[in-house]
């Protein structure tokens, strides 16, 4: 059950709390860490996976802990983002901006559950993980490293970038919820 890609699962679930408190913390370098933080969890999400499957050590366990897991990461750190008066004061609008960040929560929420229904139903692989789906995770991480750090990197503002980044991952969302919302809806009218 404690495999080494489980342990990896559970320590980016272990990184939220930390992420939070050095959101918070006043030390220099915060950003540095801050962002490195969420890199940190962004890149265990990749590596159980594939070490789950290169040493054949999928679980149950594994299968459920890693979207929760995902999901905890992703939702801490926008939540942190829109609570930020700095962040706000330093985006373009802050009502598009909290837009989608609702619309990328909104989604997880709303996917998550059909996932659970459509399981119930045994139909399960009806809803996979798809290219779309991948590609807005991965513009989800960097769109979000990049507010984290949210100063001046090289000469590029990367908190306009980041919030770009935000906007093109809110916009991949909603396309992959309709994809999974396709994919379901022949059993979605189907009579109880």
């Amino acid at each position: 059950m404690w495999n080494l890609p489980n342990l990896i699962t559970l320590f980016r679930i272990i990184l939220i709390p930390v992420l939070v408190v050095m959101y918070f913390w006043p030390g220099p370098s915060r950003e540095l860490i801050v962002a490195s933080t969420f890199i940190l969890a962004s890149a265990t999400d990749w590596l159980d996976g594939y070490l789950a499957r290169k040493l054949n050590m999928t679980s149950r366990l594994g299968a459920f802990l890693d979207p929760v897991a995902d999901k905890l990461i992703v939702a801490s750190a926008l939540v942190l983002l829109v609570s930020d008066r700095m962040i706000l004061a330093g985006v373009y609008h802050v009502v598009p901006f909290v837009i989608a960040v609702t619309i990328i929560v909104g989604r997880e929420i709303a996917i998550s559950a059909l996932r659970e229904w459509m399981a119930e139903m045994g139909e399960r692989g009806a809803v996979a993980v798809g290219n779309i789906g991948k590609f807005k995770t991965a513009m989800q991480m960097v769109a979000i490293a990049l507010l984290l750090y949210g100063l001046p990197l090289f000469g590029l503002p990367t908190l306009r970038i980041g919030e770009i980044a935000l906007y093109i991952a809110a916009a991949l969302t909603l396309w992959s919820m309709v994809e999974y919302l396709r994919a379901a809806w022949p059993f979605l009218m189907e009579k109880g």
